[in-house]
């Protein structure tokens, strides 16, 4: 188990325990994280799972894939640590991550 955090908009915080080899969207949805909303269920085509990553985090993740970054064009906010939750696999390089939420999905 790797333990992630979640901040909201608002500095409320959520830990959660996450399984490795699992994806980090399906991990924060099963735990109830605010503003996961996943509407595609981690198929890559809503960006509705957008999370911005510290840049430590960001850099310890494999490279964004081309397909991710074109979708990553068209969430709100972006910004040079954005991915898409669907995307990431839990390991222990998002252990004790703090993740934050944006203020709002597509």
């Amino acid at each position: 188990m790797v333990s992630t955090t979640f901040i909201q908009p608002d500095g409320r915080r959520q830990k959660i325990e996450a399984v490795c080899g699992e994806t980090l969207m399906s991990q924060a949805k099963a735990q109830g994280v605010d503003g996961i909303e996943a509407e595609c269920g981690g198929s890559m085509v809503c960006g509705t799972c957008h999370v911005h990553l510290s840049d430590m985090t960001y850099a310890a993740l494999s490279p964004v894939p081309a397909m991710e970054a074109e979708m990553l064009e068209y969430v709100i906010d972006p910004d040079a640590t954005s991915r898409l939750s669907c995307q990431i696999v839990v390991s222990d390089a998002l252990h004790g991550a703090e993740i934050r939420v944006p203020v709002a999905q597509r």
